[in-house]
């Protein structure tokens, strides 16, 4: 790719420079969470050496400095995701507390006893859970969406599973275990044909892929800052304004609060009615650093980066006698899946981490989608943007050597 400096983005990301084993770092576990860039590490030491105190109601200097930072952020992700409102936008803990604070919130709330909750195979653990703990508690029916041999949602029976019972239709954008690009905007529409709602898992896809709520006109929204450079233990969840408004509270405490009396308590407006007690404020400020960092990059860029790396991962590991590239959907983002002949996935992890490789392996919060393929887990390498070519090789290297071990 012409005009793509990767050396220069490299060197923005600290880590990088480390040694694992007494090899240099190869960091291909950017799925599960992503590393930290320099402005990202630099706003985190700011606040935390200079500008801490908390927010909101304060008077004093630090006080209100740290609540202008704090929904500076909220303003950024409004714009991120070009959200109606800056208030539509809710800091979490991070994509499952998300999804948590919906089923637990909107569908306890709304859901009737024979109701449907319809999710795929592809699902991530916490996209899957939390619908059936309360689906449980209500008498609902949690329905699967099956998957193709090529690990990509099957559009036809996704069709025929919708009905009037259906009420929640909640799936991933992109697969964190296969890389699948979903086609949410047809599903979504699919879905409000037939009557039900749809929340999107975006964890995967928000630093990968160009994400715009209203035109996907998606009912709720979930993604995380470590999967896009930020800090671990903030998250981010955009919800339509009339469903939000008719949510009850998520959790009660300080914050969330209007009035409170032994009587009666009354509740805060959007967003601090989800908001209870203190957030993780230096997080919040620094995602704040992280998407600028990204827009500094351009997505489109990033992007187009990520899917020569997955071309070129794709053809080294697929000439690789034994390796079985688990998912190849037509449509994909930058993270690959495979298998070896008689080698367990966690005996390659460990081998490839002696030689300084970070992969993950297991079943990647994703069973039902291992059972699937009748497999117990695989390997996954997942690049990002400061990932290279001479990488991929490294890899292709140590499970060749890895092999010999086997």
């Amino acid at each position: 790719m012409d005009n793509f400096d990767v050396a220069k983005i490299r060197k923005d990301f600290p880590e990088l420079e480390r040694t694992v084993h007494e090899k240099p770092l190869i960091y291909l576990d950017n799925a599960a969470s992503t590393l930290k860039c320099t402005p990202v590490i630099e706003a985190l030491n700011l606040h935390y050496s200079h500008e801490a105190a908390n927010i909101h109601r304060g008077v004093h200097y630090l006080s209100e400095m740290g609540t202008v930072k704090y929904e500076e952020t909220r303003k950024c992700i409004q714009k991120l995701i070009n959200s109606e409102n800056d208030y539509q936008v809710i800091f979490t803990k991070g994509t499952t507390e998300s999804l948590n604070l919906i089923a637990s919130t909107y569908a306890r709330k709304f859901l009737k006893k024979g109701d449907q909750i319809l999710l795929s195979t592809l699902e991530h653990h916490s996209n899957i859970v939390p619908w059936q703990m309360v689906a449980e508690e209500v008498g609902a029916e949690v329905v699967e969406i099956p998957v193709n041999d090529l690990g990509e949602i099957d559009q036809d029976a996704y069709k025929n599973l919708l009905n009037d019972r259906v009420a929640i239709v909640s799936t991933n954008h992109i697969s964190n275990s296969l890389g699948t690009i979903n086609p949410i905007k047809e599903m979504i529409k699919l879905a409000h044909e037939a009557g039900a709602i749809y929340v999107v898992d975006a964890a995967q896809s928000i630093s990968h892929e160009k994400i715009d709520v209203q035109d996907l006109d998606c009912d709720f929204l979930a993604f995380s800052s470590h999967k896009m450079f930020g800090p671990t233990g903030v998250g981010v969840l955009y919800g339509k304004e009339e469903l939000l408004n008719k949510m009850p509270p998520y959790q009660g405490g300080g914050d969330m609060i209007d009035v409170v009396t032994f009587e009666k308590t009354t509740y805060n407006g959007l967003p601090h009615k989800f908001e209870a007690g203190t957030p993780h404020i230096a997080g919040v400020i620094a995602l704040k650093a992280a998407v600028d960092y990204i827009q500094s990059i351009g997505l489109n860029k990033i992007k187009a980066w990520e899917h020569e790396l997955l071309e070129y991962a794709t053809k080294k590991l697929s000439e690789i006698e034994g390796l079985t590239i688990i998912g190849t959907a037509k449509e994909k983002t930058s993270v690959i899946s495979f298998t070896i002949d008689g080698a367990h996935p966690h005996d390659i992890g460990t081998l490839l981490d002696r030689q300084g490789i970070a992969v993950r392996t297991g079943h990647h919060c994703t069973q039902p989608l291992m059972k699937r393929f009748n497999i117990p887990a695989t390997t996954r390498a997942s690049f990002s943007v400061y990932n290279t070519k001479e990488e991929v090789d490294a890899l292709v290297a140590g499970i060749i050597k890895t092999k010999e071990f086997l």
